[in-house]
């Protein structure tokens, strides 16, 4: 149906159900779409309605969902367009056939039975088209002389008659009048005859009758066709039909509109009549609106009074109430002055209390915390010389290796407890602070449960782990967590007995924005009276077995609520324990670190960050020599700024004037070449090469000499005092440049050597006649003995090296290419794969003793190094026994 007909339509219905406001209309509109009509039947039927009308698109498509409505007990109202089944309420539409007939007798009457015309069918396969062709042929037998001599296939729009029409009535030119299917389709016609100048010989009669501006009502006024037939839309006889079928009245199933012929003798008649009815329509609408504002207002009217009467009533009510509660007050009133006065006095006594307790208390933290400082050195000299006896093998007798192996674990043991308090001094001042990055949780818990399998084997309890998914990622401290899970799980296992079972699981929760990780245990269980009191600090409950410090559950619910998570447990005596950590997906910036989660966390191993920051990007030659820097020592100031400004464009560039400047500027920023002449006015330039080769902080740095002594002898002299090149003034700038090169290249070369060298399985340089070698042997010496000081910084090995941290970091850049940091941490996974093939170390021991802050750091270190976990490597390693 095309747009006019059905807004014809929708203005019927709403006309006629301004007479039952108390109806609810519901309209939707599939716009000639079949499958949404489809569609938007069935959203109704879901809702249920009480009776559906449906003109229907396309017949069969919409015939078996009213047939459905129909067996669900809903009455429908077909309007327009039969379906292709019996199975409606009712049928509200025109007699397309009678349409046909009454045209028919029209066009024979209006050609005084004689002439030729033309048909412009609508959609192909239309029931209305079909429907109105065969009236036609009908009416056409009773004039034999009136001929229909072609037909066009329309669509029921404008445009199809456009394209069509104009070629069939090339082929007819004598047609004298042309019947279309609708109006729009007629309007079409009339335009292609007025293209072709045949309006005044052919006539045109539509089909609908539409008032409006563009109507067929108008079309006709304006002569622009002959005539219209009258097809109601029929929107005012469905809601009769519907609202006697809802009101339970006697209806007509099949109700047929009647059709009639509207031309210039009555076209005014019918156009009057509709505008009349069209203006009653908004006068009733305007009297319902008022009607209708009236009504709110006299409900609102009578509501306001309700509401008065109730709330006079209830102000004399609370008037008596008010009196009887001043009276009562009165008496409270007196009651409470002196109970305050005793809750004052009692409240200052507490206070004072109090404040003594929380004295009391931080004295106590203070000890606590000192003393724990004081233990680290003598459990560091402990744990020193125990690794050297221990590293003598074949020397040792078994009993002796397995008594101090006894004395080394309690020593770990204590240095663990000793973390312990330092943590939980630092969790009460707030100085730990969280760094979180980004990880895999389920990757991070497999490493430390794989750290307590030959545990859990030599106490023959199965360990299990159940991640929901292969893969967790959210933002977490790697330091933090691993003392969460260790604590728990070591808890799990302590009271786990022989045969019996601890589960690990993790549950992500998406929804909540949480992830759940829960260490279950087959153990006898907590008891009610040791529940209340489990996460006290130093508080040992009454169950049997293994007693501990009291501090590692307390410790687990600082650090989870420190990461903004929450530990919580269950327990039943006789079943076992669960323990639930609770963690949030995500974390506010402020906890978030840059760095990778493979990154060490502890402050002794942080990158040389500070330093970075106060050095120029391109402070070290790394291969680069653009980022090399010179340092010229030259006292002729032309000679000195010549050669600087023939440098600058590939090399950093720094000059002195004399032997004394250029010695400090060598031992401040550790240049990477030295350029010197061999005249200098306060000392030789060869005295020169030789402080800057017997000091270790410049040793490593070639040295090119300049001079204008071109004697064999002398240039044998400057080689022997240490130089790596010797230049006789004048020089060519370009084999100049193009030598510095190949010293920073052969240099290079060198620090991959050395590093090469560091690489082996011992990772130690045994001390030679050059100086370099023997700065990396005493190096690696200091800090292989400070291996297991977790708080080993570079400050550290620079005081004990006699070296400033700038010095130590730009002598360690130019002798292999690395920093400091990253050589203890190279030097602590090389030993570790020796402790890792010893007998009675477990992993959590062996990343203890070297110094690391965690075993789950120790074990993501060594698997970023060697590509596989510290489990991993004990097996591969370790022949099994037979």
């Amino acid at each position: 149906m095309n747009d006019a007909w059905r807004q014809a339509m929708l203005v019927g219905m709403k006309k006629e159900l301004s007479f039952y406001p108390n109806v609810t209309f519901r309209l939707k509109d599939a716009h000639d779409n079949t499958t949404l009509q489809q569609r938007q039947i069935r959203e109704f039927l879901k809702e249920k309605v009480d009776l559906l009308i449906v003109s229907a698109n396309e017949a069969e498509p919409i015939t078996p969902l009213v047939e459905e409505a129909f067996n669900r007990g809903i009455p429908v109202v077909i309007l327009d367009r039969r379906t292709t089944s019996q199975l409606y309420t009712a049928y509200v539409g025109g007699n397309n056939q009678e349409v046909g007939r009454a045209a028919g007798r029209y066009i024979g009457s209006l050609l005084k039975g004689k002439g030729k015309i033309l048909e412009v069918l609508g959609a192909a396969g239309a029931s209305p088209a079909r429907d109105r062709h065969k009236g036609l042929l009908q009416a056409l037998r009773s004039f034999p002389q009136v001929q229909l001599v072609g037909e066009v296939q329309g669509n029921w729009q404008r445009p199809s008659v456009l394209a069509a029409l104009p070629a069939v009535l090339r082929l007819h030119p004598d047609v004298q009048l042309i019947f279309a299917h609708n109006d729009r389709m007629a309007l079409g016609a009339y335009q292609v005859c007025k293209q072709l100048g045949l309006v005044k010989q052919v006539h045109v009669v539509g089909v609908d009758g539409l008032a409006g501006a563009q109507g067929g009502l108008q079309l006709v006024q304006d002569s622009i066709l002959t005539a219209t037939l009258l097809y109601s839309p029929g929107g005012e006889e469905a809601i009769r039909t519907a609202m006697k079928i809802l009101h339970n009245e006697p209806y007509d199933k099949e109700n047929m509109l009647s059709t009639m012929v509207i031309d210039s003798t009555n076209v005014l008649t019918m156009k009057m009549q509709t505008e009349k009815l069209a203006s009653q329509q908004r006068d009733i609408q305007r009297q319902q609106e008022l009607l209708e504002t009236q009504r709110h207002t006299f409900v609102s009217q009578q509501r306001g009074l309700y509401v008065l009467g109730a709330a006079l009533l209830g102000a004399a009510g609370l008037g008596l109430l008010v009196w009887r509660a001043l009276r009562a007050n009165r008496r409270i009133t007196r009651m409470l002055a002196q109970q305050n006065e005793e809750i004052r006095s009692q409240r200052n006594q507490i206070q004072g209390l109090a404040e003594q307790a929380r004295v009391e208390t931080e004295a106590k933290l203070r000890f606590f915390t000192n003393f724990s400082h004081e233990l680290r050195t003598p459990l560091t000299l402990m744990l020193g010389p125990l690794e050297e006896v221990l590293t003598d093998g074949p020397l040792l007798a078994p009993s002796h290796r397995q008594e101090l192996g006894l004395v080394r674990r309690n020593a770990q043991r204590l240095l663990q407890l000793v973390n312990q308090l330092m943590d939980f001094r630092k969790i009460d001042v707030g100085k730990m602070p969280v760094r979180a990055t980004e990880g895999n949780l389920v990757a991070f818990v497999r490493e430390i449960i794989d750290m307590f399998e030959k545990t859990a084997q030599q106490q023959r309890v199965s360990l299990r782990f159940l991640p929901a998914e292969p893969a967790v990622w959210l933002w977490f401290d790697v330091n933090i967590l691993d003392k969460v899970f260790f604590n728990l799980l070591a808890n799990a296992l302590k009271f786990t007995p022989e045969k019996g079972q601890v589960t690990v699981s993790i549950e992500p929760l998406p929804a909540e924005g949480h992830v759940r990780v829960s260490v279950e245990d087959t153990g006898p269980g907590i008891s009610a009276q040791d529940q209340a009191h489990i996460f006290e600090w130093f508080y040992q409950g009454q169950a049997p077995g293994g007693k501990g410090s009291g501090m590692g559950l307390a410790l687990a619910l600082g650090l989870t609520r420190l990461h903004q998570g929450q530990l919580t447990f269950r327990s039943q005596a006789g079943q076992g324990s669960t323990f639930v950590v609770t963690l949030p997906l995500s974390l506010p910036d402020a906890m978030r670190s840059a760095a990778p989660v493979s990154m060490p966390v502890a402050a002794s191993f942080l990158l040389d960050e500070e330093l970075a920051e106060t050095l120029p990007e391109a402070a070290f030659a790394t291969g680069d020599n653009s980022a090399a820097l010179v340092l010229v020592i030259e006292d002729n100031p032309e000679v000195n700024t010549f050669l600087a400004r023939k440098l600058r464009p590939h090399f950093q560039v720094q000059t002195a004037l004399d032997a004394a400047h250029g010695l400090r500027l060598a031992a401040d920023t550790i240049p990477d070449l030295v350029v010197c002449d061999v005249m200098l006015p306060d000392q030789s330039g060869l005295d020169v090469v030789q402080q800057l080769k017997g000091d270790w902080r410049t040793s490593h740095i070639p040295v090119v000499l300049l001079t204008a002594r071109s004697a064999p002898e002398q240039q044998v002299e400057g080689v022997q005092a240490g130089a790596d090149l010797y230049l006789t003034k004048p020089f060519n700038p370009t084999f100049l440049l193009e030598s510095l090169r190949t010293l920073l290249t052969n240099r290079q070369r060198q620090r991959e050597h050395f590093r090469r060298e560091l690489s082996t399985a011992t990772a130690t340089v045994a001390p030679q006649q050059r100086v370099d070698q023997k700065f990396l042997a005493d190096l690696t010496a200091i800090i292989e003995a400070n291996l297991a000081r977790p708080e080993l910084s570079v400050e550290d090995v620079a005081h004990s090296m006699g070296l400033s941290r700038v010095q130590l970091y730009r002598k360690m850049k130019a002798v292999l290419g690395t920093g400091v940091s990253e050589f203890i941490q190279s030097l602590r996974l090389t030993k570790s794969r020796q402790l890792l093939l010893e007998e009675g170390l477990t992993i959590a021991e062996v990343a203890y003793q070297l110094g690391f802050s965690s075993p789950a750091y120790f074990s993501t270190s060594f698997k970023g190094r060697y590509q596989m976990s510290p489990s991993e490597f004990r097996a591969l390693h370790t022949t099994p026994s037979t």
